[in-house]
């Protein structure tokens, strides 16, 4: 779906729009913080339930942050989620092991060089605020706002016609 300046957009198409450009899985900035000390590193995503996944080690040095602080930011070309994450438990343990049958499908290349049955976690993130940066199907630059607590979406022309 593309957007057009000449269109409301409501939270629902904001959201599904959003997925959208996100797709199936992605490659994405994971960016957390713990006593002003901010890392950021790639993780690889994938997206469903209206919520970001993906995978760690439970000794990782990231792994240890979001536990002390679960606010974390998420960037891809353009589309930067900012939420919570939690930890769901190790990858193997998952009922019906949804997240790894996703994973093999869409990143085999990382689940085939990353895969430790006994460390391995799923990271779910629920994401609170997202900014959409993207060009409409008129050519005219353009931000979306999702508020997904107050489910609300405030979208600014950044041209005009």
């Amino acid at each position: 779906m593309r957007y057009s300046t000449d269109k409301d957009l409501t939270f629902q198409q904001a959201v599904e729009l959003m997925f959208d450009k996100l797709g199936a899985s992605k490659i994405m900035a994971l960016a957390s913080s713990v006593d002003d000390y901010v890392m950021v590193r790639n993780v690889s995503c994938l997206f469903y339930d209206n919520k970001v996944w993906f995978k760690t080690d439970k000794h990782f040095r990231k792994t240890q942050q979001l536990y002390q602080n679960p606010r974390v930011a998420l960037c891809w070309s353009g589309v930067q989620i900012e939420g919570l994450a939690a930890n769901k438990g190790l990858v193997v343990e998952e009922p019906g092991r949804r997240f790894e049958e996703l994973y093999k499908k869409h990143l085999w290349g990382s689940y085939n060089k990353y895969s430790h049955e006994d460390t391995e976690i799923i990271i779910e993130v629920t994401p609170k605020f997202v900014e959409i940066w993207d060009t409409s199907e008129d050519n005219y630059a353009y931000q979306i706002f999702i508020d997904f607590e107050k489910e609300s979406v405030e979208v600014k022309q950044y041209d005009q016609k």
